[in-house]
């Protein structure tokens, strides 16, 4: 070949010698770029500078103000906290260092008598600080397994030895090495260490070998990277604010909820928690009867038998509950869709009556290890906004769309005006045939493409019925959750023997489309405390309207607008305390109450309520009458709900 061709994101293209390096190209293109450069994106897989182009290649030259790029650097952050390290404590093992969610970790198996913990990351990013400065050049060589496990076992790297000796002996084994410090690692890096951006070592934890509590104890220490300064002292400061935001500290605070020993991970919601709780199933509930959903209710105890048929046992059952029912097996139902089959089953379909829309707020119950679980995050028993489309295969596209805009409209009037999309492909562990996969990839991916929505491929971690689309909301403070999910099953309908009587009088097997908005109600409700940092919207507020009197001369009055205010609905309190009136407001203030009437003689005699933001702001006096006009208005059309 005389000449290698480069086509660039712009569709321009540029040709060049074979054996030029991405590095010269992007010197080609420009000196700012070059200089910018931290590897690259050819032919979709990311690669070093300095590696070599052979062929014809799509290319994408990543900086830092790309989503790549910005891992790129956090991964070779990981590789300069390792060195760090084993420069500080001679003799530490190094394990594993991803990246992860805006940051990264690495794990360590320091000598028995070396105790890591917070206040040495100060001395740590101080010697990371010194490598970085250095402006080591990041070099990758390839060596043979054997080779690998050669190095590693010099150095005593009982970790690094049992990674490289489950490699293929057939496959090489790329190191990067900086200064005389090598890692085994797959890359890329930037191509020097001062390329990367500014940093923070977070925290420091525990861990396990392989995350099984059987093998050897580390020490994991967490960090997280950033292109610049200025993006790091951002997130910091994101930081700050999501722990003042808490769901666990504000649950207790405003008596939402609470946990207790004797029973684990599974929340208890008091009074004001449940209104909360309640108000969002109420808002689920509505949105399906808009968009057709019919809802059922089905058992939450089924004989073991069902869950072998559905797949569940094979696939899940780690994390299900077993009990003994007279002589039988069963199971606490972990997901809803079985049932939903069952429903199906119990009469005859034609496909007239298709698309047979169901939806339930079922309670399931899954077997959630003590050391992950997390406030509401992570509990071992939950409500899902749970729903099933059963449907002819030509109705799929129409019927996922349908899904698509519910969940538009429904994140909408909850606030979250920004998500993100990702389309989930077939798992290792996985039941149906490979037509059936691919046949159902297709469909969610027409369907994304169809409603033109943009979407990330997240390959190998569909259901282990079907691929699916995960749904992940952005927050006020830019954090992502993963909450809806809309999956399409072609399995267990054949798995329950599924039919319905179609056009031409014969059996047919219907497709399953599983659908959640929210997901888990439990989990919402941590995120929708976070995302308003407790100031609910009016329509969700435990307490809408707090009434205070000034003296007791307005009780009586007071009273009679708490009566008048309930009477249409509005959930009131009432503080006739004999308590300093600066006292009763602050406290209204510390509750997040959206509403304070201040009730003195003025509004007494002249029979209005003066309306007080949380915030402090005043409306002007005004009747009984119009204020709940007003409150109406606020919540505009989720009164009532």
């Amino acid at each position: 070949m005389s000449q290698v061709h480069v086509r660039l994101p712009d569709g321009s293209k540029r040709s060049y010698s074979p054996g030029v390096t991405f590095a010269e190209v992007a010197q080609s293109i420009g000196a700012g770029l070059a200089k910018a450069a931290l590897a690259v994106k050819a032919n979709g897989k990311l690669l070093d500078l300095n590696a070599p182009v052979s062929v014809d290649t799509e290319l994408e030259i990543l900086t830092a103000k790309s989503a790549d790029g910005l891992e790129v650097i956090r991964h070779s952050t990981a590789h300069v906290l390792a060195m760090a390290v084993q420069k500080l404590w001679p003799g530490t093992q190094v394990t594993i260092g991803p990246v992860v969610d805006n940051g990264f970790y690495y794990d360590f198996k320091f000598s028995d008598d070396i105790k890591i913990n917070d206040k040495d990351l100060e001395r740590i990013e101080a010697e990371m600080k010194a490598i970085v400065k250095a402006d080591h050049k990041v070099a990758r060589e390839v060596v043979s397994r054997n080779e690998a496990v050669r190095r590693f076992d010099e150095l005593g790297e009982t970790f690094k030895v049992e990674l490289v000796s489950a490699i293929p002996e057939t496959d090489e084994v790329s190191i990067y090495s900086m200064n005389g410090w090598f890692d085994l690692c797959r890359g890329p890096h930037v191509p020097a260490t001062s390329k990367v951006g500014a940093f923070k070592l977070m925290s420091v934890a525990g861990a396990y070998w392989r995350g099984d509590e059987r093998n050897a104890q580390l020490t994991r220490i967490y960090g997280t990277a950033w292109a610049t300064q200025k993006e790091l002292d951002e997130y910091l400061h994101r930081i700050e604010e999501a722990k003042k935001r808490d769901h666990r500290v504000l649950g207790k605070q405003l008596g939402l909820f609470s946990f207790h020993k004797e029973a684990p991970a599974n929340a208890f919601f008091h009074p004001a928690g449940a209104t909360v709780y309640n108000k969002l199933m109420a808002f689920m509930r509505r949105s399906n009867a808009a968009f057709g959903f019919t809802e059922v209710n089905t058992p939450l105890i089924m004989d073991v038998d069902l869950w072998k048929k559905s797949g569940h046992y094979d696939n899940y059952r780690e994390n299900m509950y077993f009990t003994q029912v007279d002589d039988s097996e069963s199971a606490i139902k972990p997901m809803n869709c079985p049932g939903h089959c069952l429903l199906y089953s119990s009469g005859r379909h034609s496909y007239r009556e298709l698309p047979l829309r169901l939806s339930e707020f079922g309670r399931v119950h899954r077997h959630e290890r003590s050391g992950v679980t997390h406030g509401l995050f992570r509990v071992r028993t939950f409500v899902q906004d749970d729903a099933h489309v059963f449907c002819a295969p030509e109705q799929i596209q129409d019927e996922i769309v349908r899904v698509l805009t519910q969940i538009d409209q429904a994140y909408s009037a909850l606030g979250f005006a920004r998500y993100r999309v990702e389309l989930s492909t077939r798992p290792e562990k996985s039941i149906g045939s490979d037509e059936i996969w691919a046949q159902a990839e297709d469909a969610l991916k027409t369907a994304l493409e169809k409603s033109g929505r943009e979407y990330k491929l997240n390959p190998g971690d569909g259901a282990f019925y079907g691929p699916k689309i995960d749904f992940h909301l952005i927050d006020s403070l830019e954090r992502s959750w993963q909450c809806g999910t809309v999956q399409l099953d072609f399995s267990m309908p054949s798995r329950f023997d599924l039919e319905y009587v179609g056009s031409d009088d014969k059996g047919h097997t219907p497709v399953m489309i599983h659908r959640a908005v929210l997901g888990s109600l439990e989990r919402f409700m941590g995120i929708f405390i976070e995302h308003y940092a407790g100031h609910f919207p009016l329509w969700a507020a435990p307490t809408q309207v707090r009434i205070i009197n000034i003296t007791q001369e307005q009780e009586a009055y007071a009273k009679a607008v708490e009566a008048e205010l309930q009477a249409a609905g509005v959930r009131t309190e009432i503080d006739l305390r004999n308590e300093k009136l600066g006292f009763k407001i602050r406290e209204a203030q510390v509750m997040k109450t959206p509403y304070m009437l201040v009730l003195g003689d003025k509004e007494k005699e002249s029979q209005t309520v003066a309306a007080r933001f949380h915030d402090g702001k005043q409306l002007a006096a005004m009747p009984v009458v119009e204020f709940i006009a007003q409150l109406k208005a606020d919540c505009g059309q989720l009164w009532g709900l």
